[in-house]
This record gives C-alpha cells, structure tokens and sequence, in this order.
C-alpha cells in the first residue's frame, strides 16, 4: 500500500512554494512517502474546482495580514484565504494534520498569526513556523515532524 501525504500550500512571493519544493525532496530521500504538491493559488488561478483530499495533507500558510500590530489592529487576513476556502471545502480539514506558518519576525506579535488563527478554526494542531523560505534545519525539522505523523496515522 502506498503511503501518500499531500502538502497543501498558497504562495504569493515564491517563499513558501520554495519551502515546499525543499521539503519534497527531503522527504523522498528520508521516507518512503509518495509526495502530492497542492498550490491553492495555482487551482484559482486556472479555475480548478476545489476538490476533496482523500490523503492525509499538511497546509502551509504565509502570514499576509492587514496593518497593524496583530492584536487590537491588523490580524485580518488576506491574499491568503482561498487555503482557508480550500481546508474548508468538504470537510478537507478533517484530513489535515496541522499547518505550518511562516512569516517575517520583524512584524513581532503578526509573525505567523494566521497559521494560529487557522488551528483555533479547524481545530488542527500549529505544527511548526518558520522565517522567509526557510533554513535547511526548518526544512528537517518540519520534515521528521511529518514523517513522524505518518508513521502513527499507518499503525491506526
């Protein structure tokens, strides 16, 4: 049987579609993990319908967030929220085993606020967060992580 995971993502700068395509490749040499890339922006782009992930997937989300300081002001989200159209869509989160932020730190208390406003909604787990596109220790890290949680959800 083969064990499939889907790394559901949206980005806009390039950033985290750079993370991704990193994580990928560590994840084929230190698994035996089948890899699915699923580019949100990319299905509203074409006009893809959004469709139902039958696999276990893990989404990854920049932070774009409206002014402010992330607390009284400016943690409305936007640019990012077809991810949060597409987690939503036939109970796709049901599937998700946690999400993993990035952002800049320089923006303090808005670092990663969506990737927490996403867990408080769908109720998964804020599994990792990392800066711009990534060092290669964040790229490991967020690697064993899903490794890890693939290996569980194969004993269930």
């Amino acid at each position: 049987m083969e064990n499939r995971v889907s790394l559901v993502y949206i980005s806009l700068s390039g950033n985290t579609e750079s993370f991704i395509k990193r994580l990928t490749t560590y994840l084929q040499f230190h698994s035996d993990l089948v890899v699915d890339q699923v580019h949100v922006k990319d299905l509203v782009k074409e006009e893809i319908p959004f469709f139902k992930v039958e696999t276990p997937f893990v989404a990854f989300l920049p932070t774009y967030l409206e002014g402010g300081n992330g607390v009284d002001t400016g943690d409305r989200e936007i640019l990012t929220t077809p991810l949060r159209d597409f987690i939503a869509y036939e109970q796709n989160d049901r599937n998700c085993m946690g999400i993993v932020g990035s952002g800049n730190r320089n923006f303090n208390r808005q670092y990663c606020l969506t990737a927490k406003q996403y867990s408080q909604q769908f109720g998964f787990p804020v599994l990792y967060n990392f800066e711009l596109r990534g060092l290669n220790q964040d790229i490991e890290e967020v690697g064993k992580i899903i490794i890890e949680k693939m290996k569980i959800r194969s004993k269930m």
